[in-house]
């Protein structure tokens, strides 16, 4: 992890933060890496550095709680290093690692080397235990272990778990530790050698697709399954209208589910696999129109708790492959708050209030990651945003190691110029 030791005041900026109600302008004093006060025109203590935030957004560090690193096994696409130094660049001061890997974090000592491969990188790492061993949705991997050695969630993300019994007892250990359940879910028998959403596009392609229950399924299995057990359900990377029924049924009967949103799911439709192919292909994959739209509607009504990325890298050479042969996923921490800032904000589909909780307070909140606030006391993540900042998406840019993204070129407005980890400027635009 960073080093946590650094002073620095950030003054003139208007901060928000939803945690606290925050709305105003005002000054930040970090010191030894914690936020002491909050306030305007804050004494500058002597030989403090100053990051001066005047016109710009001064946010609780952001947090991607869906991020590949790919380290260990598979760093010709991502290392450590390079993941955290794209997450810093895109304004994100803490990202949850996915579990797979090579070996994946399926047991104590596996999620200690984890956190011990992270020490020392740009951002906040916070390792994501396997729900099952290997992964392989064949018995349960020693959940209370995993918890025990710092796993903040318990996914096999990238293969679900389909055996109603195994994930019937990771919902009720995931009650008892306190450790919600974040599951990829997809009925692999109806999405097996599809390569893109199952619709009219994929028909016109002659492609197969991957239907929308494939989806649903699972996700209306895993909410009966809290019901019985009370354990806690964050679902990743929402796609289909149908699910946000589900998901708000849910929600209104009290049950503990949550559902996480990525940013090209709110934006692209599958008709972007015809004109990009591979760089489009991800799971789950591009949808209707009509499944976008309900995205931004569960956004606007609060029924989607957060925005993530899902950042998938994969190297120019798996991208060229023929697309039934191309692996699933994009890059995407160097391009979020720009697509959030420019296709949720300056559209009005969310206020800069709202689109921050979901990047900041309600990530902390479901994953119990410290953070995602700016109380005193609390971590020195800051992220600075200049809402207004006009800018164009090179992947060749790029800090990441690959630049599978969809949206190069694409002109967004909006962009994080500064990001801070415990008090230390580990990215800065800013002269």
């Amino acid at each position: 992890m960073p080093d946590s030791s650094a002073n620095l005041i950030i003054r003139g900026g208007r901060l928000i933060d939803p945690a606290s109600h925050i709305n105003t302008p005002a000054d930040l004093l970090i010191e030894d890496g914690q936020v002491r006060r909050v306030g305007r025109d804050l004494n500058v203590p002597r030989g403090m550095p100053v990051l001066e935030a005047a016109g710009l957004i001064v946010a609780p560090g952001f947090i991607d709680a869906h991020v590949h690193l790919r380290q260990p096994g598979f760093e010709h696409k991502e290392t450590i290093a390079s993941g955290t130094a794209a997450a810093a660049a895109g304004g994100i001061c803490a990202v949850a690692a996915m579990p797979n890997t090579n070996p994946p974090p399926d047991t104590a000592q596996r999620v200690e080397e984890a956190r011990r491969r992270a020490a020392g990188a740009l951002v906040r790492v916070y390792p994501i235990g396997c729900i099952t061993t290997g992964r392989l949705g064949k018995s349960l991997a020693p959940l209370a272990e995993l918890a025990r050695a710092g796993a903040v969630a318990f996914s096999d993300d990238g293969d679900p778990v389909e055996d109603d019994e195994l994930m019937r007892r990771a919902l009720e250990l995931g009650r008892q530790l306190g450790v919600p359940l974040f599951p990829h879910e997809e009925v692999k028998a109806l999405t097996a050698g599809g390569c893109m959403h199952e619709g009219q596009v994929s028909a016109r392609l002659g492609l197969k697709g991957m239907p929308g229950a494939g989806e649903e399924i699972l996700i209306a299995r895993d909410i009966e399954l809290v019901r019985q057990t009370g354990g806690p359900l964050h679902i990743a990377h929402i796609s289909t209208a149908g699910t946000v029924e589900l998901v708000r049924q849910a929600k209104a009967e009290g049950l503990p589910v949550t559902c996480e949103l990525l940013t090209h799911h709110f934006i692209l439709t599958d008709e972007e696999v015809a004109r990009q192919g591979t760089q489009a292909k991800m799971s789950p994959p591009l949808r209707s129109g009509t499944d976008v739209q309900a995205m931004l509607r569960g956004l606007a009504e609060g029924i989607i708790d957060t925005i993530a990325t899902d950042h998938a890298p994969h190297s120019a050479e798996e991208k060229s492959r023929p697309l039934e042969q191309a692996p699933f996923g994009i890059v995407g921490l160097e391009t979020a708050v720009g697509l959030t800032l420019t296709y949720l904000v300056h559209t009005g589909v969310l206020d800069l209030f709202q689109a921050i909780e979901k990047w900041t307070w309600a990530p902390a909140r479901i994953l119990r990651l410290p953070g995602g606030h700016l109380s005193p006391g609390g971590l020195g993540d800051v992220t600075l945003i200049d809402p207004n900042k006009e800018w164009t998406v090179d992947a060749v840019q790029f800090r990441s190691k690959s630049q599978n993204t969809p949206f190069n070129g694409y002109k967004l407005k909006g962009k994080a110029v500064a990001t801070v980890v415990g008090g230390k400027i580990v990215y800065s635009e800013l002269a």
